[in-house]
């Protein structure tokens, strides 16, 4: 699409002076929540020009979900957004964003299924007046389907999509996974839909609409577990901290903490018995194959268990990374952020910020060579660029005075 609707700080170039990959997209941000604010991210971090359309009993709602505007977690969210305050309940906030919509690329919703028809901001009302829109959607179970009117948050898809049968300990309860996982996968597999739909774009010239869901994120990410049941007939239980196939692959307690190994292939078998002082096993038939210690995984664990517990994490760490074999500390979120690798791969990002002065975010965890990704904007006030944005999108001065009266914006 045309390019005269960019503004100056939203260009190709960053600040910093690298490129911005995706400086020429805008995108409408109706998203709440987690799922289609992190699907916004993808997008932000790399330069889109996001527009939020937001009103204050909306952002206060959403305290509920991510905390207060100035908590950590929504400025994480959010970041990297222009902000304008509009009403789309009254029927000016609706035609106004229909007129930013015209120059719109991309737009990302993750209401329930029936509220973005009966605002009138759904995918056919926005494709009638621009049909090169690119419109994202996600939803807790999808847009169709017996399920599709029931809302949906990361724990019931988490249960109903299977990941908390495999999680947890043999014979427990089932256990959640303790990040939002489900919306997490949803974004970036709806951020990875719109950008396929763009370069489509770019062949057909026209726009589409990408759809995906809470569900159809979780079940997809069960990956190999889904795969013993749809070709081999097994249904995966909860294995703890084990591989499910692979011995030895787990978490263990060593003198002083816990740390995983993975050495379950013959290679690297072999070398963890070199330096665990196990090379006996090699020669006992119950150990010697993948399929031996399969069979007596029980038995293999407990031995391995009390050898790597006469020594230190930090002891065992050294030793077998020097051998090859994969493995590392437990760590806390606080040891993560202090970890030498961490911090030199630059995964949290200093952004000053206004009012809060200067914070730390997560950054994006891509690096393409000669593009920015640094974080360029932080959470701007509610509103605080609708004057702005709507005298590009060619309002006056009196129009935007007029809506203001009428408190749509």
């Amino acid at each position: 699409m045309a390019d005269d609707h960019r503004t100056a700080d939203h260009g190709v170039e960053s600040v910093t002076g690298a490129r911005r990959p995706l400086a020429r997209f805008r995108v409408l941000d109706l998203t709440h929540a987690r799922a289609g604010p992190f699907a916004v991210r993808q997008l932000s971090d790399w330069g889109a020009d996001v527009l939020r359309i937001e009103r204050r009993e909306v952002d206060q709602a959403a305290g509920d979900l991510i905390g207060t505007r100035d908590s950590g977690d929504f400025q994480n969210l959010h970041r990297g957004k222009r902000s304008i305050g509009l009403d789309l309940k009254a029927p000016e906030g609706r035609a106004t964003f229909l007129r930013l919509a015209e120059g719109a690329d991309v737009i990302i919703e993750n209401m329930r299924t029936d509220v973005k028809h009966r605002l009138g901001v759904d995918y056919e009302a926005v494709r009638a007046v621009n049909p090169h829109i690119v419109y994202g959607s996600i939803s807790g179970f999808g847009q169709t389907g017996p399920y599709s009117d029931r809302g949906g948050v990361d724990q019931i898809a988490q249960g109903l999509g299977g990941l908390m049968s495999v999680t947890g300990e043999p014979g427990g309860r089932p256990l959640r996974v303790g990040i939002a996982i489900s919306d997490l996968c949803a974004g970036l597999f709806l951020a990875q839909g719109i950008l396929t739909a763009l370069l489509d774009r770019e062949v057909t010239g026209e726009g589409t609409w990408v759809q995906t869901s809470l569900l159809q994120a979780q079940v997809t990410m069960l990956d190999n577990q889904a795969m013993r049941w749809l070709m081999g007939g097994h249904v995966p239980e909860a294995a703890g901290n084990d591989h499910p196939t692979g011995v030895p692959m787990g978490t263990y307690r060593t003198s002083d903490a816990w740390m995983n190994i993975a050495a379950s292939s013959q290679r690297l078998f072999i070398r963890f018995c070199g330096v665990a002082g196990l090379d006996w096993m090699l020669e006992d038939d119950r150990f010697a194959t993948g399929a031996a210690r399969r069979a007596n995984a029980d038995e293999l664990k407990r031995i391995v268990a009390e050898v790597l517990a006469t020594r230190s994490a930090a002891d065992w760490t050294e030793a077998l990374n020097a051998a090859g074999v994969p493995c590392g500390p437990v760590k806390n979120i606080r040891e993560v952020f202090e970890d030498p690798q961490v911090q030199h791969l630059g995964i949290a990002q200093k952004v000053a910020h206004p009012e809060l002065g200067e914070i730390s975010l997560i950054g994006s965890p891509v690096d393409i060579q000669g593009a920015s990704k640094r974080i360029e904007r932080p959470i701007p006030a509610i509103g605080a660029d609708t004057d702005a944005v709507l005298r590009e999108a060619g309002l006056t001065d009196e129009d935007i005075d007029a809506l203001r009266r009428k408190e749509v914006i």
